[in-house]
């Protein structure tokens, strides 16, 4: 059994410890917002937060999530509330949506660290991160949106 911390509820499961965290997230807690792409935690579609840290969920075994604090889009701000969160809707980010809770998670922790980043240290940070539609340009603009706002600017 491998219990830690979901979105701020203790869980305690029972699947097999090599079992990717993306999985247990998904099948066990039933929470689909971290989606799978690849597998292989190149794409960044499955990013999640473990101790504070963004961390691809696809390549995370439930073993090592055991006795961790970690935050799936759903737990970030429930209301949608949080200013990356924000951000994405006043700039309508999205095209298809598929990566965009993995880009949320993944700027939501390079802001914490660094809410004053540049745009090179934003492109660089997030390049991980892939979006077949290409939006880019709004996802950096929304990166600086989100900055601007935690910084109380």
């Amino acid at each position: 059994m491998t219990s830690f911390t979901l979105n701020g509820k203790k869980m305690e499961v029972t699947a097999e410890p090599d079992t990717p965290l993306l999985w247990v997230i998904r099948d066990e807690a039933g929470l689909t917002g971290t989606k799978f792409g690849c597998g292989i935690g190149m794409c960044g579609a499955c990013t999640v937060h473990v101790g504070g840290k963004a961390q691809r969920s696809c390549v995370m075994p439930l073993s090592a999530a055991e006795g961790l604090e970690i935050v799936t889009i759903e737990g970030l701000d429930p209301k949608g509330e949080h200013p990356v969160q924000k951000a994405w809707q006043d700039l309508q980010v999205p095209q298809c949506g598929y990566c965009q809770s993995g880009q949320i998670m993944q700027a939501a922790a390079v802001l914490k660290d660094n809410p004053d980043i540049t745009d090179a240290q934003i492109d660089e940070q997030m390049t991980g991160n892939l979006c077949r539609c290409m939006t880019y340009t709004r996802i950096r603009a929304a990166v600086r949106q989100a900055a601007t706002t935690m910084k109380g600017g």
